[in-house]
C-alpha cells in the first residue's frame, strides 16, 4: 500500500480539517497537487482536501470547530477553511454536467470516482488519507511512475471541456514528464486537433499557463512540441524557439535560476504584452532584454543600462541568438557597469546650459564615458564639456 509522508500532512493544521469532517462521518481526503508532489518528491503548496460534505455542511462544521469558513467558491462546491493561518481549499466532490471549453456547470457526486472523473490528468486525480494512505481510482500511479502526463479516459473529450487543458498539458510535462520518454502521444495529437480552441480562451488565462510553463527548469522540450503541435502560434504567433534550448544551456552554465519574461524575451512574437496580459512591469522588462539582446551594447554598457539581473539578461538572451557563448568576464563586465556612476551631473553645466541643450551634453559625455569603458573621471568629462 502506497503511502505519502510529510510535514504538510502531519501538520496540526491539516490533520485538525481532515479530522473536523472525518468526526462528523464524513470522507476527507487530500488530493491533487499534494500527494502526486509529494510522490514525485517534489514541493508540496498549498494543500487541498475533498470531501462528501457540501459547502453549507463545511462552513457549519468549520465554525463549531473554532475554524475559519470563507465561502470563496460556494457555488462550485468550495470553502476556504482557516486553521490557525493556514487556508485550506475544501471542495466537494464533484462531476461535469456541461461544459463549453471554459467553463463548468458542476453537480454534487457521492464518491471520488465520479470526482477523480472530471479533472484533466491521471496525475492528478490522487488521493490520500491523512494518515496518507493513496486512493488512486483511475491508475495513477502507473503515471507517476513513469513521469507520464496522460489525459484521464479520452484526450479530446477532456480538452472540449476546457481548452486552457491543452496548455496544461505541456507545463505538466514540462515540470513533471519524464523527456527521454517524450510526450503521451495520444494527448499531443488531441492538443494538434484541437489547437485552434485556444483562440476562445481569456488572455490572462493564457498569460498564467504560459508564466508557469516557463518558469520550469527546462521547458525548451514542451515548448518544442508546443510549436509542433500547433499549439504555440496560437499562443504567441510569430514567435520561435529556435533559441530557447541554448538559452538554457547558458542560464545553467551560469549559475542562473530560470526566469519567465527571460525566456519569454527568447521567443519573441507580435504584441506579446496584449497577448499574454503582461503586467506593466513585465512588459518593460521584456523590451529591454530583447532590445539589449538585439542591440551592440557591451556587457558593461548593458550592466549600465538594465541593471545587473536584466543586463545578465540581455548578454545571455544575444549569446544564445547568435549561438555562442558567454565569457565569466563578461559577466563581471555586467556587474561592474550595473555599479557605474556618471561622474558629472546636470549641476556641473547650470545655469551655462540649460533645456535641450543641457541634456544633448550630458548624453554626449555619458556616451564618450561608457565608450572610454567608465574610466573617463570627472575633471576629464568637465574639460570635454
Amino acid at each position: 500500500m502506497t503511502r505519502v509522508a510529510g510535514p504538510w500532512i502531519d501538520a496540526p493544521e491539516t490533520q485538525a480539517v481532515c479530522a473536523m469532517l472525518e468526526e462528523a462521518g464524513h470522507e476527507a481526503y487530500l488530493v491533487g497537487g499534494c500527494v502526486r508532489n509529494a510522490l514525485l518528491n517534489e514541493p508540496v503548496g498549498d494543500v487541498d482536501i475533498t470531501t462528501d460534505a457540501h459547502p453549507e455542511r463545511v462552513i457549519a462544521l468549520a465554525e463549531a470547530a473554532g475554524l475559519k469558513p470563507v465561502p470563496t467558491g460556494i457555488d462550485h462546491g468550495t470553502v476556504t477553511v482557516i486553521a490557525n493561518g493556514t487556508p485550506f481549499e475544501v471542495t466537494t466532490f464533484r462531476k461535469d454536467v456541461e461544459t463549453d471549453g471554459r467553463h463548468a456547470v458542476v453537480s454534487f457526486a457521492e464518491d471520488i470516482t465520479s470526482d477523480a472523473r472530471r479533472r484533466d490528468f491521471t496525475v492528478n486525480a490522487l488521493y490520500a488519507r491523512r494518515d496518507g494512505t493513496v486512493l488512486d481510482p483511475l491508475g495513477g500511479m502507473a503515471d507517476i511512475t513513469d513521469r507520464r502526463i496522460r489525459f484521464i479516459d479520452d484526450a479530446e473529450l477532456r480538452i472540449r471541456e476546457d481548452y486552457l487543458r491543452i496548455l496544461r498539458f505541456f507545463r505538466f510535462y514540462a515540470w513533471y514528464g519524464d523527456p527521454e520518454g517524450g510526450l503521451d502521444r495520444d494527448g499531443l495529437a488531441a492538443c494538434a486537433d484541437l489547437a485552434d480552441g485556444i483562440d476562445g480562451l481569456s488572455r490572462e488565462r493564457i498569460g498564467a499557463e504560459m508564466r508557469k510553463l516557463l518558469a520550469a527548469p527546462d521547458p525548451a522540450p514542451a515548448v518544442a512540441a508546443m510549436r509542433q503541435a500547433g499549439a504555440l502560434s496560437h499562443v504567441l504567433p510569430g514567435s520561435t524557439d529556435a533559441a530557447l534550448s541554448l538559452l538554457i544551456h547558458l542560464e545553467i552554465a551560469s549559475g542562473v535560476d530560470p526566469d519567465p519574461i527571460r525566456r519569454l524575451a527568447c521567443l519573441g512574437g507580435e504584441s506579446v504584452d496584449t497577448a499574454l496580459r503582461l503586467s506593466r512591469a513585465e512588459a518593460r522588462d521584456f523590451a529591454r532584454i530583447r532590445a539589449g539582446a538585439l542591440g551592440s551594447a557591451t556587457a558593461g554598457e548593458l550592466g549600465y543600462r538594465l541593471g545587473p539581473d536584466r543586463g545578465r539578461d540581455a548578454l545571455l538572451l544575444r549569446a544564445a541568438l547568435m549561438e555562442q557563448g558567454v565569457r565569466d568576464s563578461e559577466l563581471a563586465d555586467i556587474t561592474r557597469g550595473a555599479r557605474a556612476v556618471l561622474p558629472v551631473s546636470a549641476t556641473d553645466f547650470m545655469p551655462d546650459l540649460s533645456g535641450p541643450e543641457l541634456g544633448a551634453k550630458l548624453k554626449d559625455l555619458e556616451t564618450a564615458w561608457i565608450a572610454s569603458d567608465f574610466t573617463l573621471d570627472r575633471d576629464t568629462l568637465l574639460q570635454e564639456g
